[in-house]
């Protein structure tokens, strides 16, 4: 299964508790818990996740991380998700997530000016 950023920006969001809660009835329950699984070992969520043969099969997430929250923050403008994203597709689809935090904290900071 491939990363899927979008899906990890909407599980940031819901585990944040945003309103409207985002719409993750498209996704299959294994995407939801591999990319949960994947946000655990980025250190973008705490979380225990449960694992059966090295698949997740369930995972109870206590909190966002202080990484996690920067990622959403620097997320959260539509104006520099659709920077970030174009990015992506530009690159061929994939960066690590240290650098897509770093690159949607610098498109955050040119929106603000700085």
């Amino acid at each position: 299964m491939k990363r899927d950023m979008e899906l990890i920006r909407l599980l940031l969001q819901e585990v944040e508790g945003e309103e409207p809660k985002p719409d993750l009835n498209a996704y299959p329950q294994a995407a939801l818990l591999y990319h949960l699984d994947l946000m655990e070992e980025a250190g973008l969520i705490m979380a225990t996740v449960i694992r059966q043969s090295g698949k997740a099969i369930a995972v109870d997430v206590t909190r966002l991380t202080n990484t996690g929250h920067d990622f959403l923050y620097a997320s959260r403008s539509d104006t520099v998700w659709k920077k970030f994203k174009a990015k992506l597709t530009e690159v061929g689809g994939s960066v690590a997530m240290s650098i897509a935090t770093d690159l949607l904290k610098k498109y955050s900071k040119e929106e603000l000016g700085l």
